[in-house]
């Protein structure tokens, strides 16, 4: 129940927020407690609680930007394609953190999204990168990113890569390859 209480309070604020900016280096910024439900028997949050709140962040951006009002009218749909995570500091029952999420660049049909999970000091706990992308169950193909900007009516331009974008979407690529015994 929490889950979807989280999910209601995200949607329900999101216009205060204001518009999601494609391309303009924006990012949601939600904040939370870590709850006696989010945690393990370490009693701290959970390493699936933590896929579940870059979930609300990108829900965020999905609202906040149009798309998922354009995803619905077109018969889109989002789709996680992978993601790698680095666990740096926990965080523990009662604990007041920020996740904050952001579309950082995008190849062909490809967004790459980032995650991080800030403690209240501003010291990170969890960094999680996302290769997602946006599928035309109509058509049965990915959406290129740029098709979808423009359809948002955004002019922006993905920039390049950073090196370790480079790399993770690199890993990415292998270990797809990999799942479907390439």
């Amino acid at each position: 129940m929490y889950v979807w209480a989280r999910l209601l309070r995200m949607a329900a604020t999101a216009r205060a927020r204001g518009p999601y900016r494609l391309g303009e280096a924006d990012e949601s910024r939600l904040g939370f407690r870590c709850l006696p439900t989010d945690i393990d028997t370490n009693l701290h949050l959970n390493n699936a609680r933590y896929m579940m709140l870059a979930d609300l962040g990108r829900i965020d951006i999905f609202m906040r930007s149009g798309f998922l009002a354009l995803a619905r009218r077109n018969g889109w749909a989002p789709m996680l394609g992978g993601l790698q995570t680095a666990f740096v500091r926990e965080i523990r029952l009662w604990e007041r953190f920020e996740v904050v999420s952001s579309v950082e660049t995008w190849q062909g049909t490809q967004v790459i999204g980032r995650h991080l999970f800030l403690l209240e000091d501003g010291r990170t706990a969890a960094t999680v990168l996302t290769a997602a992308g946006v599928y035309d169950r109509r058509a049965r193909r990915f959406v290129a990113v740029d098709e979808m900007a423009a359809a948002l009516g955004i002019a922006a331009a993905p920039r390049p890569l950073a090196p370790l974008e480079a790399a993770f979407m690199e890993s990415h690529r292998r270990l797809r390859g990999f799942a479907k015994g390439e």
